[in-house]
């Protein structure tokens, strides 16, 4: 399969494979860094498509196939399967259906969809975090199945990020044969230096970390696994789409020098404090605002109460480093999602707009490169039943008060679930896929960041303006504020660029091709 493919300069080879490495073994790849890239890394914490971390070098866009006509210079890139079109499509022509009739709809089609990835002549199982999608997907596994199918799930014993429990309820209640490991702080941190080999490119979404562990545990057991990626996208889960159309309704209205001064308010409380009041008051806050990580939220909607549009508003909920160019010494960010270049959408506006926008970017950049590259890691092959053509096509069309009913997200996947699963095992804040990289870096990571974090370093690599990334760094060991997202992208670059020049010299699995 070709991920990445490129001619670096005049008359130089046509480049393609599926990965970074490979095409690195060409004795004519220049490994130059593109600082537009760059930029693109510190505002999503991954490089998004067309572009990765090598001048010259593009990724293939999802849904596309490239031609190189003997004799060409450039390829010919044709798209076979257009998400965007299948958005405004939905849209323009909902179904009409009762709530009902909708879900067993939907069941028949995941069931169909999972019954088709099910087929194996290999040992297969499923990642199951207890949570709506994961449990839906392997309550329909199980039901399909005369055998109890094999699940997996990484614990940790940090509070806040420890879903195993709810995890074992499920499988306890649906007959699974029920894998869990609880990784130590130390277990998990050996992961960090392999993420740079793992994921050939610089990738800071830090769930990494656990998404490789529990391959890692899959992989041990199966050679196929199921997952649950892609229901927030298709059903509307992220508590951002309430989020950014709540917010917006509430300050659109304010002068903006009176939303500063409540912004500084609402930072002035760190944000460990504010997940403390969170924690005390949860039972009487809105859905939305329950989390064990409120201060992070808090502190994010701050920072977003000057946007003047709701395009903007969303843009800032996508963004780490919302002036990406101000870090990068050199560059020039170029338009993207969150900077407006995105797709007409006719039809679609408000929540949906944001479900498309994160269909066609965040997941297959984020989401989906960080599973398939770190299963492919461990030689694990990961399936996606939520994407199946007919299962996006069929979530599109679905009313828009199917998905979020009220302030209740995935709402016809919710209700699909507890056909098989009681309510009270699901119902619970949304937690998430992470490792406590916020404490870490105060700890046991400090002397590890310190060290690609040196002021002389990062002056004399000349790719990050050491100003900014120091006072962040600052900041956060202070525990004023938990700054470890944006720290991350920084950290996880230069790691890579570390064990770029260090394995240099060695030798490199898979070739590339040339033509």
């Amino acid at each position: 399969m070709v991920r990445f493919y490129g001619r670096q300069h005049a008359g130089g080879p046509f480049l393609f494979g599926s990965e970074l490495k490979a095409l690195a073994q060409h004795p004519d790849f220049q490994p130059d860094i593109d600082r537009q890239a760059l930029t693109l890394l510190l505002r999503y914490n991954y490089i998004p498509a067309p572009f990765s971390i090598y001048r010259c070098i593009a990724k293939l866009p999802p849904g596309t196939f490239l031609t190189l006509a003997r004799g060409a210079c450039e390829p010919r890139i044709e798209q076979y399967w257009s998400g965007a079109k299948v958005a405004e499509s939905g849209v323009a022509d909902p179904l009409d259906l009762s709530p009902e009739e909708a879900i067993d709809a939907l069941e028949q089609l995941l069931e169909s969809a999972i019954g088709q990835q099910m087929i194996a002549d290999v040992p297969l199982g499923a990642f199951l975090s207890g949570g709506v999608d994961s449990s839906t997907v392997v309550a329909l596994m199980q039901k399909l199945s005369s055998r109890p199918v094999k699940t997996f799930t990484i614990g940790f014993h940090e509070k806040g990020y420890d879903e195993a429990e709810h995890a074992k309820a499920v499988a306890r209640h649906l007959g699974t044969e029920h894998t869990e490991l609880y990784v130590t702080p130390e277990e998990a941190r050996t992961v960090i230096p392999r993420l740079p080999r793992i994921y050939d490119e610089p990738f800071a979404d830090s769930s990494q970390i656990p998404t490789h562990l529990i391959a890692m545990l899959a992989r041990k057991h199966v050679t196929v696994a199921l997952s649950g990626d892609g229901g927030d996208e298709m059903f509307g889960g992220y508590t951002r789409y309430l989020l950014t159309a709540g917010l917006w309704g509430k300050i659109s209205g304010i002068p903006r020098p009176l939303r500063a001064a409540a912004a500084r308010a609402l930072r002035a409380l760190p944000a460990d404090a504010w997940s403390s009041v969170g924690r005390v008051a949860g039972g009487i806050l809105p859905r939305m605002a329950r989390s064990d990580r409120l201060g992070d939220k808090v502190h994010k909607g701050a920072a977003l109460l000057g946007s003047q549009t709701p395009a903007e508003l969303y843009g800032g909920m996508l963004s780490l480093w919302r002036d990406p160019e101000s870090i990068v010494v050199g560059a020039t960010e170029p338009p993207s999602q969150a900077t407006g270049d995105v797709p007409e959408l006719r039809g679609l506006d408000g929540i949906e707009r944001m479900m498309a926008l994160d269909m066609l970017g965040y997941l297959p950049g984020d989401i989906l490169a960080k599973v398939d590259r770190a299963a492919m890691a461990v030689s694990l092959e990961t399936r996606v039943p939520y994407l199946d053509h007919h299962v996006v096509e069929f979530a599109w069309r679905l009313p828009l008060d199917f998905k979020i009913h009220g302030d209740e997200t995935k709402w016809i996947l919710r209700e699909l679930l507890y056909r098989h699963v009681p309510r009270k095992l699901i119902e619970r804040p949304k937690m998430g896929f992470g490792v406590p990289i916020d404490s870490w870096l105060r700890g046991p990571l400090r002397d590890w960041a310190e060290a690609l974090l040196d002021e002389r370093r990062l002056r004399d690599e000349g790719y990050f303006r050491p100003e900014p990334i120091r006072g962040l760094w600052q900041t956060h060991l202070s525990g004023r504020l938990n700054e470890q997202a944006r720290l991350w992208t920084v950290l996880m670059f230069q790691s890579w660029l570390e064990a770029q020049k260090s394995n240099a010299g060695d030798e490199m699995p898979a070739v590339a091709m040339a033509g």
